[in-house]
């Protein structure tokens, strides 16, 4: 496991669930993480990351005025964006495939599926922060690399007209198994 500096870590939580929000600030005490930033609105949160060096953000996925994956793409393409490269795990339990390829194409870093337990907050933080991924930038997209690993090409499926939408949330193996493949 990389070694990563949890109390060194400045981390955005943006729920508009305060109930949530209070959930995931108290996992992330618990995993050492002293400096937490925790709001309910989508304009506060990019206002704080103008304030605060953030390292890292946990962003909903129902959010209004502005949900998650709209949050995303202005971290990542406004032109007075404060960092484009901040780590974002998308925190949702809507995991619906077609949910999963659109935080995916907004350029998040990872996935977390609610319910989430300590360990499965812990993973994903270990996984953005301790073994990052490059940044590509497109004609559509700007954003980590969406390949994890390189794998041979193995026919049907691996193109973005063949698949199929689910309308049955996905467990968390299944959305790992989807950005991992």
């Amino acid at each position: 496991m990389p070694r990563v500096r949890f109390d060194r870590l400045c981390v955005l939580l943006l729920d508009d669930n305060r109930h949530m929000l209070r959930l995931m600030e108290e996992i992330l005490r618990a995993i050492g993480i002293r400096n937490v930033i925790a709001v309910t609105d989508a304009a506060e949160a990019f206002r704080e990351m103008r304030i605060a060096p953030v390292d890292l953000a946990i962003v909903d996925w129902e959010m209004t005025p502005l949900s998650g994956p709209e949050f995303v793409k202005l971290v990542r393409t406004a032109k007075d964006s404060p960092n484009v490269f901040v780590p974002i795990i998308m925190l949702t339990a809507h995991t619906q495939m077609a949910n999963v390829v659109e935080a995916r194409d907004t350029g998040i870093n990872d996935f977390l599926a609610k319910p989430v337990s300590p360990k499965s907050v812990l993973r994903r933080i270990v996984s953005v922060i301790g073994r990052p991924r490059p940044f590509v930038r497109t004609k559509t997209y700007f954003g980590p690399d969406r390949r994890r690993r390189q794998l041979p090409f193995k026919g049907p499926g691996r193109r973005k007209e063949d698949v199929v939408a689910d309308e049955d949330g996905l467990s968390q193996d299944q959305v790992e198994a989807l950005l991992n493949g």
